[in-house]
């Protein structure tokens, strides 16, 4: 029985498993292209009309001017603003680094806290985003290139060299003030919010979370590849080394419902083990707003937008194009801009009580 069945050479059974494996791989390196390229797109400002937040114009803009800049990170040139010139003698030179998916105007209200208390805010839009070049912002280590860059200028420009430097960040922007501290600035303190500490941990985070299920860790060397073939030696630019590395003081900010960039897994926050820097200090945000980025204004603000909120939500599912833009337009319209953009100062009086102590 089955006398005459040829045997399978052992090289052959081999080079099958090869070619599978490969075209598997190389379909699964492709898809990994795709996926990077349609996470990291361009962070592009909404339609003023479609969002109830203020912006630098027209909201601020006959209130406190602001002097634009360029500056060159890697291949595309980065518009940089410098905020309160007014302030002859500033408390110090604030730089701030924004989160991924937007600009520095999504945040505009903070900004302009601080240079009405004083201070020298110079800011930019990252590689990608809002007023900046680029077909997209590369990647998770991309915002501390950027922010490396922006320092550097900022030694060069004689309306900003010679203040004290302090550091603060958001997400994407808080791994930059974190990371950024790897490369040789003179920078007094750091304040960073809702960072992630390692770029490859956070990429690994966020396919499961995206894809709902730990499978998704069979990426993982197709994202490391990815990170490797983009940033090169940068690839491994962390967070913790920077502030190892820095000595200064830093103060790490999170949320504890901290679903985007988990607070207890992957947060700066959460590595407090690693640290041999003996000038880091902790503050978690708790309570009901203590998610991504919600704290930013205050509780008064979080529950007048809840209704607000769940109405865009519902939108979002029901229409499209033209139609969604239109009543989208419409709730916005019907909002109160003041109590919308209500900062929390506390937490804003919590991180300049920290520079002004250091």
């Amino acid at each position: 029985m089955g006398g005459n069945k040829k045997k399978r050479s052992p090289m052959k059974v081999f080079g099958v498993i090869v070619l599978v494996l490969t075209l598997l791989t190389g379909g699964l390196s492709a898809a990994t292209v795709v996926v990077m390229r349609m996470m990291f797109g361009r962070g592009d400002y909404t339609d003023p009309a479609l969002d109830v937040y203020n912006r630098y114009d027209p909201d601020w803009k006959d209130i406190h001017p602001r002097e634009e800049v360029r500056f060159t990170s890697g291949k595309n040139t980065l518009t940089g603003f410098i905020y309160g010139m007014e302030n002859e003698e500033p408390r110090g030179l604030l730089v701030f680094a924004h989160g991924i998916g937007t600009g520095h105007e999504s945040y505009i209200n903070q900004l302009m806290w601080f240079v009405e208390r004083g201070w020298r805010v110079f800011t930019y839009d990252a590689t990608g985003s809002g007023h900046s070049e680029g077909d997209g912002t590369v990647g998770l280590v991309q915002s501390a290139l950027d922010l490396d860059k922006a320092l550097t200028y900022a030694e060069s420009d004689e309306r900003l060299s010679g203040l004290d430097v302090y550091l603060l960040g958001h997400s994407w922007g808080g791994y930059a003030v974190s990371a950024v501290q790897n490369f040789d600035h003179d920078i007094k303190a750091s304040a960073e919010i809702s960072g992630y500490a390692y770029p490859q941990e956070m990429l690994d985070a966020g396919a499961v979370m995206t894809m709902h299920t730990k499978a998704a860790v069979i990426f993982h060397p197709f994202a490391w590849g990815y990170n490797k073939l983009v940033f090169g030696e940068y690839a491994g630019l962390n967070a913790v080394d920077g502030i190892n590395k820095s000595g200064i003081p830093n103060l790490l900010i999170h949320g504890d419902k901290d679903d985007y960039v988990p607070y207890e897994k992957v947060g700066i926050i959460s590595k407090g083990k690693e640290f041999t820097n003996p000038n880091v200090q902790y503050y978690t945000i708790t309570g009901e707003y203590a998610d991504h980025n919600k704290f930013f204004n205050s509780d008064a603000c979080n529950e007048y937008k809840k209704p607000f909120n769940d109405r865009k939500a519902e939108l979002m599912k029901q229409c499209k194009g033209d139609e969604l833009n239109e009543k989208l337009a419409e709730l916005a319209s019907g909002m109160d801009k003041e109590i919308v953009n209500d900062p929390n100062t506390d937490l804003l009086e919590k991180i300049e009580a920290f520079y002004l102590g250091v």
